[in-house]
């Protein structure tokens, strides 16, 4: 049996692109549409038995028309094609409210034939032209679910986020032991799983998850297991395979130097216990390329020049950002306009931005490590000691700060 596993494709995201005129959406949707173009022709021209969508398949809970419109289409393909779909439920796709309903299960209220959607933990079978295929679910867990319980609503973060583990847990054991043991099984999640490398994007899109551990998932009761929700393709298992498909497209500079693609997987139904061998597939993902240059010297504009001519193949139809270092007070002799133009004979697809710094500058920004600098609460104790506060106020502030900075991660987590 052969699938294809992808996730995250977060339609709708447009840094950095402008408005197409032929199709009246951003040029950096166009990128992900033809990724995802590309998935779809493959599981037709395979042709593959079925494709597992690991969750968020829009940018936000609320898709305008013309996006929902572009993703009807691609899945109107495999439809015709006779291939099933099964989408998970991610975070990025849930309602702000109980009970409000996401844009994915419109295929569900119009009973899309092979289309299945799966927005609570469940599992399912889906019938394939190879045979059946279970499928369990582990759709976006939010707080806010748990805290509809009464009894809950006196829970600490910890015990909170324990009765969520517990739950998935649980309810996964139950399902994989109801599984009838004779067709190969997937279990498809979108999940933080312990032990992963979470990259540079963690810090914005992942609020305060809930780590669960594979054990948790029950993962030596399926074939394989199909994870979504982070973007860095990854695998943290072997038999079974445990794979992250990471995201089709590049969001940010976070994923400049990161492959993006899908997963080709292949379950010998033959084997006992059955056996899945899988392929990551890379896709030619738009280019995020960061020119870092070292004009300190009497001539920096010379040198600027030099270095973004000879970075020419790597500027072109690229998102790029340049940052240039020059000797303390000659930030005023350097260009930003003359810099973007010379970019601009390269043909990139955008600048994203150029900063001119100082030496001394760049100097105080490398004192903070990157670990550091993703951890909202080491960067508000820096801020704070730098202003230089007095001990009560420090600290006053310092939990305000973070009462914040909790409140934006579970919003975050929950849309």
């Amino acid at each position: 049996m052969k699938l294809i596993h992808f996730a995250d494709l977060h339609l709708g995201v447009d840094n950095y692109g402008s408005q197409d005129p032929a199709t009246g959406v951003s040029t950096r949707t166009l990128d992900i549409l033809r990724a995802l173009d590309t998935i779809v022709d493959r599981a037709i021209d395979e042709p593959v038995d079925a494709v597992l969508f690991a969750g968020d398949m829009f940018k936000n809970r609320d898709p305008n028309p013309t996006l929902q419109r572009e993703l009807a289409k691609r899945v109107s393909r495999l439809v015709q094609a006779g291939i099933p779909l099964v989408v998970l439920v991610g975070n990025h796709d849930l309602p702000g409210a109980l009970g409000r309903a996401t844009a994915a299960e419109i295929y569900e209220a119009l009973d899309v034939p092979g289309v299945h959607i799966v927005r609570n933990l469940a599992a399912l079978r889906v019938e394939t032209a190879s045979g059946p295929l279970d499928v369990v679910g582990v759709p976006w867990i939010t707080r806010s679910t748990m805290l509809a319980q009464e009894n809950m609503r006196a829970y600490s973060d910890v015990d909170l986020d324990d009765e969520i583990r517990s739950g998935i847990s649980n309810r996964v054991r139950q399902l994989a032991g109801e599984l009838a043991g004779d067709a190969p099984a997937v279990l498809l999640a979108h999940v933080s799983l312990q032990g992963a490398d979470f990259g540079l994007e963690r810090s914005l899109m992942l609020g305060r998850d809930v780590s669960i551990g594979s054990d948790d998932l029950e993962a030596s009761a399926f074939d394989y297991v199909a994870l979504g929700h982070i973007h860095k393709h990854q695998a943290l298992g072997i038999r079974p395979p445990v794979v992250y498909a990471g995201s089709p497209e590049r969001i940010d500079f976070g994923e400049e130097g990161e492959p993006k693609g899908y997963v080709l997987v292949e379950i010998d139904s033959e084997d006992e216990p059955q056996r899945a061998s899988w392929e990551f597939v890379e896709l030619p993902a738009r280019r995020f390329e960061t020119l870092r240059i070292d004009a300190t010297g009497a001539e920096p504009e010379v040198e600027i020049e030099r270095v973004i001519n000879a970075a020419g193949a790597r500027v072109s139809g690229s998102i790029v950002r340049v940052f240039v270092t020059v000797d303390a007070e000659r930030e005023g002799e350097v260009s930003v306009n003359r810099i973007r133009r010379l970019l601009g004979e390269h043909g990139p697809f955008a600048v994203a931005g150029v900063r001119i710094q100082s030496e001394e500058e760049r100097r105080a920004r490398l004192e903070i490590d990157l670990d550091e600098a993703l951890d909202q609460s080491a960067m508000l104790g820096r801020w704070i000691e730098s202003r230089g506060y007095d001990r009560g106020r420090a600290e006053e502030i310092e939990k305000l700060g973070n009462e914040l900075i909790l409140r934006v991660r579970e919003e975050a987590a929950e849309h």
